[in-house]
C-alpha cells in the first residue's frame, strides 16, 4: 500500500503549472521541493529580460535538484505567440516558414530557437503548431500554422521538432488531433470538429502521423471531435488519446494536456474532474497554468482516485514514469553564467537566419 507522501510525489509528477510574478514564489518553490510538481511553465507575466528568465530557470532548476530533474517549459512559437524579449531570436510566424516551404530552414529554424532556450534554462518548448489552416474564419490557428497543405505543415513540422530537440530542447506538436477547422477559440469555449473519420484521415491527422514517431511530446486539444468520441473533449477522451494517439498512430512519448483552466473544460467541469478525466484517458501531465489552488484541487483529487482505485493507480505509475524519462532525456541545462548565456545568444546564427528568412519571404518558392 502507498503512503500518502508516496501517492502525493507520484500524482505531482503529473501535474506542470504556472506561477505569477518574475521570480519563484514560496509555494512553488516548496512543491517543487517536495517533488509535487513535475514542473513550471512560463509566461510574459514571469518574464522581465533575457538575463532576469536565465536567472528565474536557473533557481527553478536549482530548486528541483535531483535524479528526476524538472520540466522548464515556454510556448516559444514565433510570431504573435512567443514570451521571450529580444535579444532572443524573435521568429516570424510559422506561416512565413510555411510560405518559403524549405525543410532545411525550418530545421535550422528549430535549431537556433532549441540553442537560445536551452542556454536559458528551458527544455520543453510547447511547438510546433501542427494544426492544418484550412478554415479561414479560425480565431486562434491562422498564421501559427505552417499553411493549408497537410502534408506541407508535417514536413515542415517534423524539420523544426528535429531542430529543436537536436539542440536538446524538447519539442511538443499541438493540439491533437487538430485544431485548425475550428471557428472556436477553445480558450473560451468548446469547439466542435464535425468532419467523418475520412476527412480526419486526409487532413488534420496527417501531420500528426508524420512526427509519431520522432518527436518527444504531443498535447491535446479541447475540441469534441464527433467521427472520434462524439459529446467528449479531446483531452478527456480515452478513444483519442489512448486508442488513437497511442494505439493507432503508435506514439510513445509524453502526452501534455493543454491548460485545464481554459473555459472549453472549465465552463462545463470542474478541475477535479478535468485532472482525473485526463490522466484516465491517456494524458501524462496537466497544464494547470495561472491559479494556485485550482492545481492544488488538481493534485488531491488525483492523490483521491489513485488511493481509491488501483487501476487510476497503475496508471499514474505509467505516466510518471514516462515524464521522469522524458526529462532525463532533456534535462534543463541553464547556461554558467549571464555572459555565456549571451553568448550563446549571440553565436545561435539567430541573425543571419532571421534575416535569410526576410529575404526569402518576398518570393515563396522562387528556390
Amino acid at each position: 500500500m502507498s503512503t500518502a507522501r508516496e501517492l502525493s510525489e507520484l500524482c505531482g509528477q503529473l501535474l506542470v503549472v504556472g506561477f505569477p510574478g518574475t521570480t519563484l514564489d514560496d509555494e512553488t518553490r516548496r512543491a517543487l521541493r517536495e517533488r509535487r510538481r513535475a514542473g513550471v511553465i512560463l509566461f510574459k507575466r514571469n518574464v522581465e529580460s533575457l538575463p532576469a528568465v536565465h536567472a528565474l530557470c536557473a533557481d527553478v532548476a536549482r530548486t528541483a535538484e535531483g535524479d528526476e530533474g524538472v520540466f522548464i517549459s515556454v510556448d516559444q512559437e514565433g510570431g504573435r505567440v512567443r514570451r521571450i524579449p529580444a535579444p532572443a531570436v524573435q521568429l516570424p510566424p510559422m506561416r512565413t516558414i510555411g510560405d518559403i516551404d524549405d525543410t532545411d530552414l525550418a530545421r535550422r529554424v528549430g535549431g537556433a530557437l532549441g540553442a537560445e532556450l536551452l542556454a536559458m534554462g528551458f527544455n520543453v518548448d510547447f511547438a510546433p503548431v501542427l494544426d492544418v489552416n484550412s478554415n479561414p474564419n479560425n480565431p486562434i490557428i491562422g498564421d501559427r500554422s505552417f499553411g493549408r497543405s497537410a502534408a506541407r505543415v508535417g514536413e515542415l513540422g517534423a524539420a523544426l521538432v528535429d531542430g529543436l530537440q537536436s539542440s536538446g530542447v524538447m519539442a511538443c506538436a499541438k493540439h491533437f488531433p487538430g485544431h485548425g477547422d475550428t471557428d472556436v477559440d477553445s480558450h473560451l469555449d468548446l469547439p466542435h470538429v464535425s468532419h467523418p473519420r475520412v476527412r480526419l484521415d486526409e487532413i488534420e491527422l496527417v501531420p500528426f502521423r508524420r512526427v509519431a514517431a520522432t518527436v518527444g511530446s504531443i498535447m491535446t486539444a479541447h475540441i469534441v471531435f464527433d467521427a472520434l468520441d462524439p459529446g467528449v473533449p479531446a483531452t478527456l477522451s480515452p478513444r483519442v488519446v489512448t486508442d488513437l494517439l497511442r494505439r493507432e498512430l503508435g506514439f510513445g512519448g509524453l502526452v501534455f494536456s493543454d491548460d485545464l483552466e481554459m473555459r472549453a473544460l472549465a465552463d462545463r467541469f470542474t478541475v477535479e474532474e478535468c485532472a482525473v478525466g485526463a490522466v484516465r484517458a491517456g494524458c501524462d501531465v496537466l497544464l494547470v497554468c495561472e491559479h494556485r489552488d485550482l492545481a492544488d484541487r488538481a493534485h488531491v483529487a488525483l492523490i483521491q482516485e489513485a488511493e481509491r482505485n488501483p487501476v487510476f493507480r497503475a496508471r499514474c505509475h505509467d505516466s510518471a514514469a514516462r515524464s521522469r524519462a522524458l526529462r532525463r532525456r532533456y534535462p534543463a541545462r541553464p547556461a554558467p553564467s549571464e555572459e555565456a548565456l549571451m553568448r550563446a545568444v549571440s553565436e545561435s546564427g539567430a541573425e543571419a537566419l532571421l534575416a535569410e528568412v526576410d529575404s526569402r519571404k518576398a518570393a515563396p518558392l522562387a528556390t
